[in-house]
């Protein structure tokens, strides 16, 4: 059964960076497309960046703008989200899933299997 982890999560200060693991077997991400999402209070659960098992990336260029990477670990067991340059406006729980190969990667209804989620908080 997969099962995600995500830890990384902090308060941080504009300008900051973070970064932020999403931790499963190995065999879960050599398989899967691994995403990661955001979800601030009070708005729908918004794509960030995502990575097939072809080391494909994808990002959500209007919100990233560049500063966020999305990679593997070294031992393939987790999938990193560095996040650069952080703003108040990237305030929100991030959630690591996963999807199917093949299937719409910045699709929501995608995506078969959630982390819990990790809060980041960027203050002015």
């Amino acid at each position: 059964q997969v099962q995600l982890v995500e830890s990384g999560g902090g308060l941080v200060r504009a300008g900051d960076s973070l970064r932020l693991s999403c931790a499963a077997s190995a065999r879960t991400f050599l398989w899967y497309t691994t995403a990661w999402f955001r979800q601030a209070p009070g708005k729908e659960r918004e794509f960030v960046a995502a990575i097939s098992r072809s080391d494909t990336r994808a990002y959500n260029e209007e919100t990233v703008k560049g500063r966020f990477t999305i990679s593997r670990g070294n031992a393939k067991n987790t999938v990193d989200l560095q996040m650069n340059s952080l703003k108040p406006d990237d305030t929100a729980v991030y959630y690591c899933a996963v999807a199917q190969p093949g299937d719409p990667a910045r699709v929501v209804g995608s995506y078969v299997k959630w982390g819990q989620g990790t809060q980041v908080t960027v203050s002015s």
